[in-house]
């Protein structure tokens, strides 16, 4: 296993399937259950595991995307909610900026058709129109589980068309 990050470049991404990853470590790779929609050039990302809760609110992801992102993944959940979304191209080119490899929501995002142009990576419930204009909502950064899979800091996130799966450590690509 290396602790480099995979080459990526547009369209493309890292070349890895999921289902390959998790039948070499089937005791080890967590795979999430739930059925993403994927936005975005990179169909496949992967990187070290950034975990982070918010309800509804885009404002505090964005913060978190302001961060050198240093080839990791952000893994947000919003409770599945599809009401508000947490991601749009703006904050999307802002990640790009700043050097994350991904963005998994489990929720919604914006702007799913401007996504899909950015050599970036999404994997989200789904889309809306809707953002929080309210009061800022209290985020927090650390361990979230969905889909049946507990995404921790550190720990390395593959994302590709077929699913979102975890594993403890990286894989040589």
């Amino acid at each position: 296993m290396s602790d480099s990050l995979p080459a990526q470049s547009a369209s493309a991404g890292p070349i890895f399937e999921t289902a390959e990853l998790f039948d070499q470590s089937p005791d080890t790779v967590l795979v999430c259950d739930l059925q993403f929609r994927s936005f975005g050039l990179r169909r496949a990302f992967c990187g070290p595991c950034v975990p982070f809760e918010v309800f509804e609110d885009h404002r505090p992801l964005r913060e978190l995307l302001t961060e050198a992102g240093a080839g990791r993944v952000a893994v947000i959940d919003s409770l599945g909610s599809l009401r508000v979304g947490l991601l749009g191209d703006t904050m999307s080119k802002l990640a790009i900026a700043n050097g994350w490899a991904g963005v998994i929501v489990n929720g919604a995002i914006r702007d799913g058709t401007a996504i899909d142009r950015l050599d970036f990576g999404v994997k989200a419930l789904g889309t809306t129109a809707r953002r929080n204009n309210g009061p800022i909502t209290p985020s927090r950064r650390g361990t979230v589980s969905f889909g049946g899979a507990r995404f921790e800091s550190g720990h390395w996130v593959y994302a590709d068309p077929d699913c979102v799966v975890v594993s403890p450590t990286p894989f040589t690509l």
